[in-house]
């Protein structure tokens, strides 16, 4: 299945979803993108940047080495993110980023409407995810 398909199915799966992403936070880049509505090319950038932030951001970065400190991991190497699902509500949306578990550089995104069941939600956007890393 392609990334676009996969989108296209999170899209269709996802309860009250209206927008699905896929994003290289290396690169800043959105991979792939599926919305009911049209948005502007800036914003869509915006989105990518702030996934990257979310993720890999200066903060995050800092907590994720206290933790390895204070754990006696030294050496990041191959070692796990802490950070690998963020849920954010807003006034009228439920934005879920999820880490790929096979290219820790990578997430996929998914906004459904603040109606839709929280669980249900995270249950088929962490099947979708899967779904979405197997495109890739």
């Amino acid at each position: 299945m392609s990334l676009d398909k996969a989108l296209t199915a999170a899209q269709t799966e996802i309860p009250e979803c209206v927008a699905t992403g896929y994003v290289d936070m290396v690169s800043g880049m959105l991979l792939g993108v599926k919305t009911v509505d049209s948005h502007p090319g800036e914003v869509l950038d915006l989105v990518a940047a702030a996934t990257g932030d979310l993720f890999q951001g200066k903060n995050v970065a800092e907590i994720e080495k206290l933790f390895d400190k204070s754990r006696g991991i030294t050496g990041r190497g191959e070692h796990s993110h802490y950070f690998n699902e963020i849920v954010v509500f807003s006034t009228n949306l439920i934005h879920v980023f999820i880490r790929s578990k096979k290219n820790p550089t990578q997430a996929g995104v998914f906004v459904s409407r603040i109606a839709a069941n929280i669980g249900m939600v995270l249950v088929k956007s962490r099947a979708a995810m899967a779904n979405c890393e197997a495109a890739m």
